[in-house]
């Protein structure tokens, strides 16, 4: 099985991005358009008309002829088709994300995470799109929450699609990583929110979590793009973040003030269990959970990519990852990705 790399894996194609006008889709798309000019099509497809009136005039269809805005739902299986007409790659990042939302609100999230998936898949299936790539969570390994466990849902049902495609030339593959530095609702803009009131709230001082920009994920759905053979779900390796080395970069001198875990709240994070690891593959930069039912050479995979089995109990956990960011470069991170202007003394009354 051959893949593509390159700039010829994008020239010429028409891609398709759900939850287009979210963090992701906006980043996505900015890279697609600055580094492969060759594209032919590329839709934007969300719910929400005026994020992508906004988005519009950031993303001018005037200035970027190759951009099309698509108001449209998951939820909607004949819209969704009607979008995917002439789309040879599908990247599906739309979904209920929020946690809180997701447990008072759980049969939306059930209708937009796993439902619009199952659309997104038999629409895509019907309009012989080629690839597609979903995102998922690291809340999709062991979940305790509901948003969990409609990501899991959702992983399992793009893995299986490759299993009732019949003879169409389409792959399915996941991505999942961690925690996005400073999106919406996340702790940095939450801690650099309440940092001028002196008083930041720890809900455990052991708590840790997977850290990564949303660059390098947009990076993880290309190297997908260019190595799927179809049903792997692909994890990056990435740093992790304890929760009161985060509140010293952002708030030195604010009081720490303990306020317990939250309802559906780990301690850590699991990108792979002990479990999952039984059937994942470890390459220089990322991991690759196997399908659960063979769909190919998996010895010819790892000798294709250079890959080895994972350790026997192993498992892919924010509070045993061997990699670590400091204070400093924590505090660099959110120079570069959240605020040019930020300082750990600006704006805080006892620093």
């Amino acid at each position: 099985m051959q893949t593509i790399t390159g700039d010829a894996m994008l020239n010429g194609k028409s891609i398709l991005v759900t939850g287009g006008t979210g963090s992701f889709g906006k980043a996505f798309i900015r890279t697609v358009l600055r580094d492969y000019p060759g594209i032919a099509r590329l839709v934007v497809f969300s719910r929400d008309e005026l994020k992508q009136f906004d988005m519009s005039q950031e993303i001018p269809e005037a200035h970027f002829p190759q951009i099309r805005y698509f108001v449209g739902d998951v939820r909607d299986k004949d819209r969704m088709s009607r979008a995917l007409e002439g789309i040879d790659i599908v990247i599906h990042a739309a979904a209920l994300k929020q946690v809180p939302a997701c447990e008072y609100n759980p049969f939306e999230a059930i209708k937009t995470n796993v439902l619009g998936a199952q659309n997104v898949i038999e629409a895509a299936i019907d309009r012989g799109v080629r690839q597609v790539v979903a995102l998922s969570t690291d809340k999709a390994a062991a979940p305790i929450n509901l948003y969990g466990a409609t990501k899991l849902c959702s992983d399992k049902l793009f893995v299986a699609a490759n299993n009732f495609k019949g003879k169409r030339d389409i792959r399915f593959s996941v991505v999942r990583y961690g925690n996005v530095i400073g999106s919406r609702g996340s702790v940095i803009p939450f801690f650099l929110s309440r940092m001028k009131e002196g008083v930041l709230p720890i809900t455990d001082e052991r708590m840790t979590r997977f850290n990564i920009t949303l660059d390098e994920g947009v990076r993880l759905v290309l190297l997908a793009l260019e190595k799927m053979w179809g049903g792997e779900i692909f994890v990056p390796k990435i740093p992790s973040y304890r929760i009161v080395d985060v509140a010293e970069a952002i708030g030195p001198g604010c009081r720490k003030e303990l306020v317990g875990i939250r309802p559906g709240e780990k301690l850590h994070e699991e990108m792979i269990t002990a479990t999952d690891a039984l059937n994942s593959i470890e390459f220089n930069d990322y991991y690759v959970i196997l399908p659960s039912i063979k769909l190919w050479d998996i010895d010819k995979f790892m000798a294709d990519f250079e890959g080895k089995f994972c350790q026997l109990g192993f498992a892919y956990n924010s509070g045993t990852n061997p990699r670590w960011l400091s204070i400093e470069q924590i505090r660099e991170l959110i120079r570069l990705h959240v605020d040019p202007a930020f300082s750990p003394y600006k704006g805080n009354p006892l620093a």
